[in-house]
């Protein structure tokens, strides 16, 4: 028999720093979308990057979203965490908060992708930097016999 359980807080904080491949969504008129992205957590951030284009214009006007990691092992045997937010975009051109949250971006993203925003940059047009605080966020889990 499976058992489920709440994921503590830590336990949420761990499952985010172990990961780094999880689902955005997000909403428009009556439309969800949701999409995969790589992230890194990182002082209580979701950090990435992503490109200009109709996700990031539609989030420029509603910036709630959702965003989930999993970690699963098999049927009854895995671990979720949802957060919900604001998504922010740090203008690399902006105020020097701003300046300095963008290069702290591009520095937590180079841990994940060391070529990012230089010259040998896998994915060249993903130029924007996202940040999205992890404070709002549950966690559940499953696990087959006994914990």
């Amino acid at each position: 028999m499976p058992t489920f359980s709440v994921l503590t807080t830590p336990e949420c904080q761990a499952l985010l720093a172990s990961q780094n491949v999880g689902r955005l969504a997000f909403t428009f008129r009556d439309r969800v979308d949701i999409e995969p992205v790589h992230y890194v957590y990182h002082e209580g951030y979701i950090w990435g990057r992503t490109q200009h284009g109709t996700k990031v214009q539609i989030l420029a006007h509603h910036p709630w979203v959702a965003f989930e990691v999993d970690k699963v092992d098999a049927l009854f045997t895995w671990q979720s965490v949802v957060v919900h937010g604001r998504v922010e975009f740090p203008d690399p051109d902006g105020s020097v908060q701003d300046q300095e949250r963008f290069a702290l971006g591009v520095q937590v993203v180079r841990s994940l992708v060391p070529e990012a925003f230089g010259p040998n940059d896998p994915t060249p047009d993903r130029d924007l930097v996202f940040m999205l605080p992890a404070e709002d966020m549950q966690g559940r889990s499953a696990h087959s016999g006994k914990r």
